[in-house]
């Protein structure tokens, strides 16, 4: 006897199946976060509703900072090709947020055509009104390295009076909207010019809860000399520690990320070794794709329970008939104490709350009338989403980036280092010698062979204990000791001959100098008399 009931019961607890990350996150969302956020009308204090574009779109990088700090330049570096609306100069050039995205053929799509795209995860911004759309276009173009990321243009951030008045839309609010959409917040700094004007640490201050994804990159360092850069760094770090409040350090990349020539060469090695790092985080961004979108539903989730609480928490305190208004007010000065009530009774972190001033702010002009009571059914939802559902799909995101290759992001500037003589480290460290006729060890094999010979070799070897005495001096841990014995070793007889000895105290030297060892041993490392044997 009803049999259907059972069904019906049965099926709401198998869970469900999807094809892809994004198809769960958005099935997730539609189903289970999405009326929570409508019921407590989550979209008028905090972000619009998402939407499908926001789960399918490819990553995005934000460019944000001051004017002539080399935004746009540095965009032009790294997909080698002009875009459409580029312009470049010392004064402020670029006056619209510009989105760099892939297209077949090259061209513009201003902002009122581009918030009613369905395809494009930029509808919502449409809240901004005109002033803005106005101001926001879409460059497309072919280009390679569009064909993973996009990139976001920001005009640049003036100083003084001129930053509110002259814009006629909310500067840090859009910058707020993109910071969490977007993989990657990338802040320029001019090395050579360095200043944190009063509306830049607003804007920073806006970009708070996205600490994870921001870099920071301090442009034009070849103008300096290196005396002077390292006093500009720590004037860097010691500012964003101010406005950054974050116990561990911001991330900053040192460079000059244009294709001119360096006016101080001085620091190239670091240029090129911090150019490639900031390289290898931009490749990762669609490998890890939907591990950062899965990581935005989750804060999503937390601030909207968070929300749910805060408003019925307003609505109980509510009278029913006379003196609403009053209490209105009274709820709102006193809002502070109710955050820790709600903190008490359902055990929330501090940190999971909305920012105190702005949501006393928001309540201001809301009717406490239409506020909802708490809804059990629709918090549990919830729960059970980020307890059980977000917890599948991780295992689906580790399958996805199994793969994904670990660098996706190809084509302009990043094919420019990574193969040839050019490649960072090439003909360094232990690929020194690489194209050497002669085997790079011999040229210090006399002064080896002197030591070799004082090691008691016998049948022309030295074992393992003897090798050990004279390899120790280097000071290096024994773990690196033992990685450079075993490249060495290279006929695997547990014992060193002339050769092999000298090949060991040359990767000793390679190690000392700051080099990495190579996990497998470089064809032109091995000796001369083992080559016949490979």
């Amino acid at each position: 006897m009803f049999s259907w009931v059972n069904k019906d019961a049965r099926r709401k607890k198998e869970p469900e199946l999807f094809q892809t990350v994004a198809e769960g996150l958005r099935q997730l969302y539609a189903q289970k976060l999405l009326p929570l956020e409508e019921h407590y009308r989550f979209h008028d204090f905090h972000s619009p509703a998402l939407e499908d574009a926001d789960f399918d779109n490819k990553p995005m990088v934000l460019l944000v900072g001051q004017y002539s700090t080399g935004k746009t330049t540095f965009i032009r570096h790294l997909i080698e090709q002009d875009f459409p609306g580029m312009r470049i100069g010392p004064e402020p050039t670029t006056d619209s947020f510009i989105a760099v995205m892939h297209g077949t053929a090259e061209g513009v799509v201003p902002g009122n055509a581009l918030v009613v795209d369905p395809r494009r995860p930029f509808r919502k911004l449409n809240a901004f009104g005109n002033a803005f759309l106005n101001r926001f276009m879409c460059a497309q173009l072919p280009n390679p390295v569009l064909e993973s990321i996009s990139i976001i243009d920001t005009p640049g951030i003036l100083s003084g009076e001129k930053q509110r008045i002259s814009r006629g839309y909310d500067f840090a609010a859009v910058l707020e909207w993109f910071a969490e959409r977007v993989d990657r917040i990338i802040l320029l700094f001019d090395a050579h010019k360095l200043d944190i004007s009063d509306e830049f640490s607003e804007v920073i201050k806006a970009l708070k809860n996205h600490e994870d994804k921001i870099r920071v990159v301090l442009n034009k360092a070849d103008q300096i000399e290196t005396q002077q850069l390292m006093r500009v760094y720590g004037a860097l770090m010691w500012s964003l520690g101010k406005i950054i409040n974050t116990p561990e350090v911001v991330r900053v990349y040192i460079g000059s990320f244009w294709s001119h020539p360096l006016l101080i060469p001085d620091n190239r090695k670091l240029f090129e070794a911090e150019e490639q790092d900031l390289f290898k985080d931009i490749q990762s961004l669609p490998r890890n794709a939907a591990l950062r979108k899965l990581n935005d539903l989750i804060k999503r989730a937390r601030l909207a329970k968070v929300h749910a609480y805060i408003i019925s928490s307003l609505k109980k305190e509510m009278p029913n008939m006379f003196g609403k208004e009053s209490k209105k007010k009274e709820l709102v000065n006193n809002l502070g104490e109710i955050y820790q009530k709600i903190e008490r009774e359902h055990q929330i972190s501090p940190g999971d709350f909305p920012n105190l001033r702005k949501m006393q702010e928001l309540l201001q002009t809301q009717d406490f009338g239409k506020f909802q009571a708490l809804k059990p059914k629709l918090l549990d939802t919830v729960d059970d989403m980020l307890s059980k559902d977000i917890a599948r799909l991780m295992v689906m995101v580790r399958q996805e980036e199994s793969l994904m290759p670990s660098q996706a992001v190809k084509g302009g500037a990043f094919d420019g280092t990574m193969n040839g003589p050019f490649g960072h480290g090439y003909g360094e460290g232990a690929g020194e010698g690489i194209d050497d006729v002669e085997w790079v060890v011999g040229k210090d094999k006399p002064t080896y062979d002197e030591i070799f010979y004082t090691l008691s070799p016998v049948n022309g070897k030295i074992t393992g204990a003897n090798a050990k005495k004279e390899m120790v001096k280097s000071k290096l841990p024994n773990t690196v000791l033992g990685k450079i014995w075993k490249l060495a070793d290279v006929d695997k007889d547990g014992l060193l001959d002339d050769e092999e000895f000298a090949l060991a105290n040359h990767l000793i030297k390679v190690k000392l100098e700051g080099h990495e060892l190579p996990a497998d041993l470089p064809p032109h490392l091995v000796p001369p008399s083992k080559r016949r044997h490979e």
